[in-house]
């Protein structure tokens, strides 16, 4: 914990971009699941009392998931790969985009406290914000449609999403900010890099070669495990019970 907070107070101008980018994030989710609402006709509120139980729970087990990243051999070993959208997506499904948005970043905090940060935040507020960028678009596109066409529709809008947005967010700030904070070199980081992959010769090879890989092989997976799981533990999710149906095909 006192790890945690010597962070914090050592990187506080970069906090507080994290902080107004989870601001945007949240915003985001509420306009659009306000917007899908309005459209079927659900009166029900955007954070009932079950809704938080459950957020709360979602973010314990994505943030301890979060705990168990592991480096893959086709990147640096700085880009590690976890399955802690999983709880996040299937909150977004089951209770909105808001949902998944919160678990998101709650589960970021939860990671904070068990094992502060080896990055100066900066892989921290890079999983949140890349995160989002699967499980908002999913979460809205299966919330203005609930099926289990959408739901795929969804997660492959999400992986595409994610891929295109973290392949472009690390080049342009991430990794400046990564190589500033450490004083690190981006031809060190670029060197590391080509090490691995021969095709890797500047920022733009890097990214493409390093980054977009581990997105999509996170968006596949996270989005896979998620349309074999959803349907059996969605009613237990949203009313305790496996014996209660959910509303539509996969809802």
């Amino acid at each position: 914990m006192n790890g945690f907070l010597d962070a914090v107070k050592e990187n506080a101008g970069f906090v507080g971009v994290c902080m107004v980018t989870v601001f945007i994030m949240v915003a985001v989710a509420y306009i659009l699941e306000k917007a899908a609402k309005r459209r079927s006709g659900d009166t029900d509120r955007v954070l009932a009392t079950r809704k938080v139980v459950m957020i709360g729970m979602f973010s314990a087990i994505s943030g301890i998931l979060y705990c168990f990243d592991f480096a893959l051999p086709i990147a640096p070993s700085f880009y590690k790969l976890d399955f802690s959208e999983l709880p996040a997506l299937i909150a977004g499904f089951a209770f909105g985009p808001v949902a998944g948005v919160l678990v998101e970043f709650i589960k970021e905090i939860v990671k904070l406290v068990l094992k502060s940060t080896s990055t100066a935040f900066v892989g921290d507020l890079a999983n949140f914000l890349i995160g989002c960028m699967l499980v908002l678009p999913a979460s809205v596109v299966y919330q203005f449609h609930k099926s289990k066409n959408s739901a795929l529709i969804g997660c492959i809008v999400g992986t595409v999403v994610m891929t295109v947005f973290g392949t472009w967010f690390n080049a342009v700030y991430l990794l400046p900010t990564f190589a500033k904070l450490f004083g690190m070199p981006m031809d060190a980081i670029i060197g590391m890099g080509a090490a691995i992959n021969a095709g890797v010769k500047d920022i733009t090879t890097f990214v493409i070669f390093m980054v977009a890989p581990i997105n999509i092989i996170k968006g596949v997976g996270i989005s896979a495990l998620t349309m074999l799981i959803y349907k059996k533990i969605s009613p237990i999710i949203k009313y305790g019970s496996s014996s209660r149906q959910s509303v539509g095909p996969n809802a």
